[in-house]
C-alpha cells in the first residue's frame, strides 16, 4: 500500500529569524516623507501665502470672497473688512474669507 501513499517525513526545523531593526522601519519612514513633501510642505506653503495676502489687504483692494462675492474694500479693520460689491451696496466679511485678490478693473466688467 505504500505505492499509492507517499510516507511523511518531518522537515527540518525553520531558521530563526534574525532581527530586522531599522529595515523593519524603513517602508513607514519611505511612508511618511513622501506624506510630508507630497501633503504637509504644499498645504503649509498655500496657507502661509494666504496669510500674508491676508495681511496685505487694502483700501480699493478687488477681492474675490471664499463664496464667490466679487467687490472693492472700502474699509479695512482688524478682523473685517467691508466690501462694496454693487454700487451703494457694502457687505462685511471676515478678512479670512478673502480667497484671492484680483486685478484691478475685474469688478467693473
Amino acid at each position: 500500500m505504500s505505492f499509492f501513499i507517499s510516507d511523511a517525513w518531518a522537515e527540518a526545523a525553520p531558521a530563526a529569524q534574525q532581527d530586522a531593526g531599522l529595515m523593519g522601519l524603513l517602508p513607514l519612514l519611505i511612508i511618511f516623507v513622501l506624506f510630508y513633501f507630497l501633503l504637509l510642505r504644499p498645504q503649509m506653503k498655500r496657507a502661509k501665502e494666504h496669510r500674508k495676502m491676508v495681511e496685505a489687504l487694502a483700501k480699493n483692494d478687488e477681492v474675490v470672497t471664499s463664496g464667490g462675492i466679487l467687490g472693492k474694500i472700502t474699509e479695512v479693520d482688524e478682523s473685517f473688512v467691508t466690501m462694496e460689491i454693487a454700487d451703494g451696496v457694502r457687505v462685511k466679511v471676515q478678512r479670512n474669507a478673502v480667497s484671492s485678490v484680483v486685478p484691478k478693473g475685474t469688478a467693473k466688467s
